[in-house]
């Protein structure tokens, strides 16, 4: 009897604690509502789902819902979005987006990059607060100047087996080029990040890359139905198996990948090969890896990295080193391909600087093209390799008049906000010239943000710009590019990377002049 009542009131213990949980939820979400209710948001907006059920499951269609909401909202400081019993704030003029992103509170990122985590852990991408500080702090020397230079020579090396593959498509008619690009960043990336030659240019049906567009999707669908947030509801009914799948497939790559790279110094084999480099006059300096700046906060500096920690970052620099620039490349040729007068110019430029020869660019090169640069900043501004981001607001603020209270996500739309006319005239228009220094700097900081902005802004992007310029270049010296889709042929898919549906296809033939 007396286990029965004990029974009996450990499960009204239960029950109450559960009751109480449930009614301080719902509280906040009424609470959030009635403070958020002032700002233009969508119609209409259901308690519990919001407004999940008017976007449509794919990323294609997704993507451009939010663009068609972006514009009717245009002459809006701002918009709302309920997923779920999520709210989020839409951002979309470059004085909005810079109440956040120039803040040094408003660092976390939002709810909807915990579908990252099981990918990339807390990596400097997902990352908050303390953690993210002092892993920015250590990743930031790999992307000094001085080993951005012996960088150039894989990127040279790489691109030119990318050459060779190209050389292929002359004359043969139109073909998609994306693949090739990708492939090709993902080799420069194994090879400056981790000292690893993957040849994934010789393996067009790479399985890291095709689980990489897996993952990716899978994780932007997840992100769209709070239905399938809870773990135990998407392992059962969603997609966890197929996620579960492709998770295999990426860690086993790069742990596999990271135990080699241990094992080679652990056994001096860099010392070894610098040796024999020396002896055979070939090159003999050794710069540090991104693996390496890891590694040996591990080994010497006492950082205490464990082997998760090396992980999620491995994890979070080969995706966001590739996937992006490779984008941003195909973006421009397509761009090029379409506007004859920009890629004649951009050419000229390239003549100027290297004459006929077929020598490979130095910095100094590359420095001098900045007509190229233009070209390359204005294919960013239209096509952002990453079309939304998000951050979650540490505390109270006021954005566009309002007053947007701690804990609502803010949702960043670069591929929108770089579209504003007041800044770029005639916004859909492909010009180059937008970017020379007489006219960029009559405009708000925040109006172009591909690379984000403030203090949480990437990384990476010195690194990236001078991967597109050496892959670039050396198409543009070698190739004629005309492109061979009008801009509905694209069909925009806007997941985590900004993707056309079916691939960039280009017709290329060698250069007459």
């Amino acid at each position: 009897m007396v286990v029965l009542v004990s029974g009996a009131l450990l499960a009204a213990a239960i029950l109450t604690l559960l009751a109480l949980i449930a009614f301080h939820l719902l509280g906040n979400y009424v609470r959030t509502w009635y403070k958020l209710k002032r700002i233009p948001g969508l119609s209409p907006t259901l308690p519990i789902l919001g407004n999940a059920l008017l976007f449509k499951p794919s990323g294609e269609d997704f993507f451009l819902q939010l663009i068609e909401f972006t514009s009717q909202f245009r002459d809006k400081p701002l918009m709302k979005i309920w997923l779920g019993t999520l709210p989020f704030v839409v951002l979309f003029h470059a004085e909005t987006a810079e109440v956040v992103l120039s803040s040094s509170k408003h660092l976390d990122k939002s709810y909807a990059y915990k579908f990252l985590h099981p990918w990339l852990g807390t990596g400097l991408l997902t990352s908050t607060g303390n953690k993210w500080r002092a892993r920015r702090k250590l990743i930031t020397p790999a992307f000094h100047f001085t080993i951005l230079t012996e960088y150039l020579e894989v990127m040279i090396e790489q691109t030119d087996i990318l050459l060779g593959k190209l050389e292929k498509q002359v004359g043969k008619g139109p073909f998609n080029c994306f693949n090739d690009i990708t492939l090709c960043a993902l080799d420069i990336i194994f090879e400056t990040a981790m000292d690893k030659k993957i040849f994934a240019q010789s393996n067009s049906d790479s399985e890291y890359i095709q689980a990489v567009y897996k993952m990716s999707d899978l994780v932007h669908r997840r992100q769209k139905m709070p239905w399938f947030w809870p773990d135990l509801v998407y392992n059962m009914f969603g997609e966890g198996k197929e996620h579960e799948k492709a998770l295999k497939i990426l860690h086993s790559f790069t742990e596999k990948v990271i135990a080699e790279r241990i094992h080679k110094i652990e056994n001096n084999e860099d010392v070894k090969q610098s040796s024999s480099e020396s002896d055979s006059n070939s090159r003999n300096k050794k710069y540090n890896t991104f693996l390496d700046v890891l590694l040996n906060a591990t080994y010497e500096d006492g950082k205490n990295l464990s082997e998760g920690d090396i992980n999620e970052e491995v994890n979070t620099f080969l995706f966001e080193g590739h996937d992006t620039t490779a984008a941003a490349i195909n973006w421009a040729l397509h761009l090029l391909g379409s506007h004859p007068d920009v890629l004649k110019k951009a050419q000229e430029e390239l003549d100027d600087v290297f004459g006929s020869t077929d020598r490979p660019p130095t910095m100094e090169d590359l420095k001098k093209l900045q007509y190229l640069q233009c070209v390359i900043k204005e294919s960013l501004r239209l096509f952002p390799s990453v079309p939304i981001f998000g951050r979650t607001l540490l505390e109270d603020c006021y954005i566009g008049g309002f007053k947007i209270p701690k804990g609502v996500n803010a949702m960043i739309i670069p591929y929108a906000l770089h579209r504003d006319p007041r800044y770029f005239p005639d916004p859909e228009e492909f010009r180059p010239e937008r970017f020379m220094p007489e006219n960029s700097d009559k405009k708000n900081a925040y109006a172009y943000i591909p690379f984000s902005g403030g203090p949480r802004n990437c990384i990476g992007q010195k690194f990236a710009l001078l991967e597109e310029k050496v892959l670039l270049s050396s198409i543009l010296r070698r190739f004629q590019v005309e492109a061979k889709q009008s801009c509905d042929d694209l069909h925009l898919v806007g997941e985590l990377i900004l993707r056309p549906r079916d691939g960039i296809w280009i017709e290329l033939h060698h250069r007459t002049n």
